[in-house]
């Protein structure tokens, strides 16, 4: 096993420039792990509007009643029926809403004309749009009962507005599984490691190539008594020991910070996908390994490379907000659909037949790539081999 142990005393050798990238990840996720909140509660809660509600009409039992059923679902603020004061108590968002019931509203309604109610709100508001379907819920209701009891009293119209109007629907959010406090921050982790993993890889396996690509240590090499194959065999080897190897350190703090979390689906999936991309990224080292001719380029290739695909792939900035041209020119790279994949295991609740063939077809992308690169890669070996 020469070759084998060749190619791990080389690798010890670029220890130091290897380290560099490692202690960047394991800071990166211990910031990211003691600074992250989690989301806020999403789900809907009711919130009362702050209104004025000034009445230009006679003190009626109606106006009284929609004046009530508003304070039941909005808070009434007093203000002077003065336009300067009104003006500033919505500009300071005293009020977002300013009702005024204009002269003869109730005898309109009583007799089944067309009301006007006259409002003053905040622009492209949602309490604007909140108090317009509280008043209508209102005036619709009073209406039906005037079209069709047209000799009802106020006071018994306004009973019979309130019992109606005081009916609620029970709404109750059934969710078949609960979301792991985890589950978004262990996607961060994993979405970073793909960075730090292309890196190491890059520049290990290059440091190792340059080596073994001399021109004089090839020839040496071939009039060894050691056979091609058992040569390829163990340098193919050491490759997959070294990523494995890598792979390995880098996922070890996962267990660490996230303890039994990534014994569960979730936690599993992203350890399969982590995987599935360090082949690719294997096979896209070996790569450019064969091509780089020095170690000065070895370097620039080893960040332009591992920077360039994290920052338009999602790595950095979350996909959502990469425009559509710079994600078709991420598609054509693995950490692209590395980073889709992982987005896709960390927002799911529960894991069903849509859900995992999403995410499985991400991961056979990324093979794809992998065989495809290595593919490449074995013609351009032994198109070298053949001029040497």
């Amino acid at each position: 096993m020469q070759v084998y142990k060749a190619f791990f005393k080389i690798i010890l050798k670029n220890r130091i420039q290897l380290m560099i990238y490692l202690v960047v990840f394991m800071v990166l996720a211990l910031l990211l792990s003691s600074s992250y909140n989690p989301p806020q509660d999403t789900d809907f809660t009711k919130v009362k509007v702050n209104i004025a509600f000034i009445n230009d009409d006679i003190d009626s039992p109606l106006v009284a009643g929609l004046q009530t059923y508003l304070g039941e679902n909005a808070n009434l603020v007093a203000i002077p029926d003065d336009t300067q004061k009104l003006q500033d108590a919505l500009f300071f968002r005293d009020v977002e809403y300013i009702l005024r019931v204009p002269v003869g509203f109730t005898d309109a309604m009583l007799s089944g004309s067309a009301v006007q109610l006259e409002k003053t709100t905040v622009p492209d508001s949602t309490s604007n749009i909140y108090m317009d379907l509280l008043i209508n819920k209102y005036l619709n209701t009073a209406n039906t009962y005037t079209t069709y009891l047209p000799g009802l009293s106020q006071t018994d119209l306004v009973a019979h507005l309130q019992e109606d109007l005081a009916n609620a629907t029970e709404v109750t959010m059934i969710s078949s599984g609960t979301h792991s406090a985890y589950a978004e921050k262990s996607g961060y982790y994993f979405n970073y490691l793909s960075y730090s993993l292309f890196a190491i890889l890059i520049l290990g396996i290059c440091s190792v190539m340059l080596v073994f690509n001399n021109t004089d240590l090839k020839r040496r090499n071939l009039v060894s008594p050691l056979r091609s194959a058992n040569m390829n065999f163990q340098m193919i080897l050491g490759n997959l020991s070294f990523a494995v190897i890598t792979w390995l350190v880098l996922i070890s703090a996962s267990f660490v910070m996230y303890g039994s979390f990534m014994f569960t689906a979730t936690g599993r999936l992203l350890l399969l996908n982590s995987f599935v991309f360090t082949l690719a990224a294997l096979s896209i080292s070996y790569l450019i390994g064969n091509l780089v001719k020095s170690r000065g380029a070895m370097s620039a290739v080893a960040n332009v490379f591992a920077l360039g695909t994290s920052f338009i792939s999602g790595v950095f900035v979350p996909q959502a907000l990469l425009g559509d041209n710079v994600l078709t020119i991420a598609s054509f790279t693995p950490t692209y659909w590395y980073v889709k994949a992982n987005n896709e295991i960390t927002a799911a609740v529960n894991f069903n037949a849509a859900s995992l063939t999403s995410i499985f077809t991400s991961m056979i992308v990324i093979l794809g790539f992998a065989v495809a690169v290595l593919a490449v890669t074995l013609v351009l070996i032994k198109q070298r081999r053949l001029d040497a």
